[in-house]
This record gives structure tokens, sequence and C-alpha cells, in this order.
């Protein structure tokens, strides 16, 4: 990341920072919103390490070697991506573009064209910004006159495709889920259109989605504890693992050294924040 990102990226955590003590389910999701930004910041330094590196000739790159089993297995957005996605026609009036939103629920459609191009997107704040207009017309000062610019130009539109957003951003069905998440969190947006190589809408990824994804459930990391107790040891009813928020407590008798090996493989395990030692010698 640069370093005007790391400063947006600090800025926007003070602003999700609550200002009054924190509910039970507000710990839990902060975690896993770190362990969401962390992935992300992961592959963006991939990326980045990736257009850094000097391409090679076509004609004088060797047959690359084949895909590991670890590639093979990497998410991609068609994984993750809900399907039918909810669109809207571009001559859509204001007014059921607002129904629509409403009754799926979502914060912004993709706006899509006869053939099913996407060619914007339209979303709650875009509707705000024809509604503020609509409520007060005068702007007041200039201040207000240039804060107000583009809420008069979307003020004067009555359809989806005169207040949408364009161009959109968009994502390919053959993308990695973490450069998904990083081209999400780079535009700041909660729903992402994912579309062929003809810009045609195949599906929409949301930003929970990409969390889902990224980081794993307590659940899936608990059975790969598990898993790995009991190849440590023979007899892994001695020890017992809990997983909570990514953090793994691992209690019971077990030799000094076969804990130490364990415990250190338990931390290496992916989405693992934090192993706690509770066991005593046997």
């Amino acid at each position: 990341m640069s370093g005007f990102e790391h400063i947006s990226a600090e800025r926007e955590a003070r602003r999700a920072t609550p200002g009054r003590p924190w509910t039970p389910r507000e710990e839990p999701r902060q975690e896993a919103l770190g362990r969401y930004l962390a992935a992300v910041a992961a592959a963006a330094s991939a990326k980045g390490a990736e257009e850094s590196a000097p391409a090679a000739s076509p004609s004088a790159a060797p047959a690359g070697p084949r895909p590991s089993e670890e590639e093979q297995k990497t998410l991609l957005v068609r994984d993750v991506m809900q399907v039918p996605a909810v669109s809207v026609p571009g001559d859509m009036p204001f007014v059921e573009v607002a129904r629509t939103l409403t009754r799926e629920q979502v914060s912004a459609v993709p706006v899509v064209d006869s053939d099913d191009h996407v060619i914007g997107v339209v979303s709650e704040s875009d509707l705000l910004a024809k509604a503020a207009v609509m409520a007060e017309p005068h702007r007041h000062g200039p201040v207000g006159r240039l804060r107000q610019h583009r809420l008069y130009d979307k003020g004067h539109g009555d359809t989806a495709a005169t207040l949408m957003t364009f161009p959109p951003v968009t994502v390919h069905p053959a993308e990695r889920v973490a450069d998904a998440a990083w081209t999400a969190a780079h535009a700041r947006l909660k729903r992402l259109p994912v579309t062929d190589h003809r810009g045609r809408l195949a599906g929409v990824v949301s930003r929970r989605d990409l969390l889902r994804a990224l980081v794993r459930e307590d659940a899936e990391i608990q059975t790969d504890v598990e898993s790995m107790i009991s190849r440590y040891l023979a007899d892994p009813g001695a020890v017992r693992a809990t997983v909570e928020n990514g953090v793994v407590t691992v209690t019971g008798t077990m030799d000094r050294a076969v804990a130490s090996e364990l415990l250190a493989s338990v931390g290496d395990l992916d989405d693992v924040l934090q192993v706690v030692d509770d066991t005593v010698t046997a």
C-alpha cells in the first residue's frame, strides 16, 4: 500500500471505531474485520510484487510448472458471487429504483443496457443525493455550491442511467477472491458487479461474501486443530482445543517437547491469530 492508502485506511478505521462501549457482538466483528484487512493487505503486497517484477519475453519463456495443489484450490470470485444478480435497466424511474433497493435489501444495484452490459451502478447514496436536492433546491454560499455541484448534477436525473455512478468498478469471475477484496477496499465499495469478458453481468459479490471467503469460521479452524492434535498425539483425548475469534486455546496434559511442536504448528494454520498454551507437562 502507498502512504496515502495507509492514511486513508487509518482514517476509515477511526470513523468505524464506536464512540460508546462495544456490545458483545462488536468485538468479534472487529476481529473478523481485522483478519479481512490483513488478507487484503497481503493481496495488495502480492499484486505490487507482481507488477514490479520484470516481464519475461513470451517467446523466450519456458513452459511453466503446473499449478500447485494450493494454487488450484485458490478461491475465485465465481466461487462466492451471488447468482442471479439483481439489476435495473437504465430507463427505470427513480422511484422504482428506490423500491428495488428496498425490496431486495441491498445498498446498490448494477445498471444494465438492453444487452445486459453493466453501464454503471446506482446506490443508496445516489438516491439520497437526488432526494437531498429535491428537498433543498437552493444552494448556500460558495462552499455549498462547490460541495453540492455533483448533487445538483444528479438532481436533474430521473432514471437509473442519469443517477448512476459510472464507469462501474467490476471484477471478473476468474479473479482471485483476495484481489477482488483489494479492489473493493481500494474503491471503498460494499458490492461489486461481476462481469464476463464482454462486460455482461454474471453476478454480484459483496464485501460480506469476500470476508466469509477470506476469513475462515472458528468451526473450520477447530476441525483443522483437532486433526493436527490427532496426528501429534497417541491419545488425542488428553488434549482439548477451543477456538474463539481466531484465538486457539489448548488445554490438557502432554509431553513438553511434543507440546512445543504442536503449538507451533497450530499457530501456522491459516487465520489463527494467537495460540494460548494452557497445557501441563505429563
